[in-house]
C-alpha cells in the first residue's frame, strides 16, 4: 500500500481532531486543526498552496489543493453526507497535476470518521 504509514498517522491526526472539536462544523476549521496536529507529530504541511496547471504549454489557471502532508499525500477535508465521484474525480486531477500518487478525503460530517484513499494510476489509456 502506497504510504501506508504517513496514511495511517494522518488518519489518526484526524480522529484525534474529530475527536476534540466533534462533528458539525465547517470544512476549514477542521483544515486548520489537522494542520496543527499534523505539525505537532512533526510533518510538514503545505497547506492551500498554488500548482501551476498548463494546456499546451499555456498557462490556463492554478490549482489549490487543501493539504500536501510531507510533500507525498494530498489532503482533502469535507464535511459532507458521503463522497461522490466528483470528489473522487477532484483528487484524481490533484494527484495529475501533482504528480503524486495518493490523496486522501476525510469527512468529519460523523462521530466516526470516515476516509477514502485514492490512488493515481501509473497507465496511460488511449482510445
Amino acid at each position: 500500500m502506497i504510504h501506508e504509514q504517513l496514511s495511517g498517522d494522518i488518519i489518526g491526526a484526524a480522529m484525534e481532531v474529530l475527536n476534540e472539536l466533534k462533528p458539525g462544523l465547517d470544512e476549514k476549521l477542521y483544515e486548520r486543526a489537522l494542520v496543527m496536529e499534523l505539525v505537532e507529530r512533526g510533518h510538514r504541511v503545505e497547506q492551500q498552496e498554488s500548482h501551476r496547471v498548463e494546456y499546451k504549454g499555456q498557462f490556463v489557471g492554478s490549482l489549490i489543493p487543501d493539504l500536501i502532508v510531507d510533500g507525498k499525500v494530498i489532503v482533502d477535508a469535507k464535511v459532507v453526507t458521503a463522497f461522490n465521484d466528483t470528489h473522487i474525480a477532484q483528487m484524481i486531477g490533484y494527484l495529475a497535476i501533482t504528480g503524486l500518487e495518493l490523496a486522501l478525503l476525510i469527512n468529519f460530517k460523523y462521530a466516526n470518521l470516515e476516509w477514502k484513499r485514492v490512488v493515481r494510476s501509473c497507465e496511460e489509456h488511449r482510445g
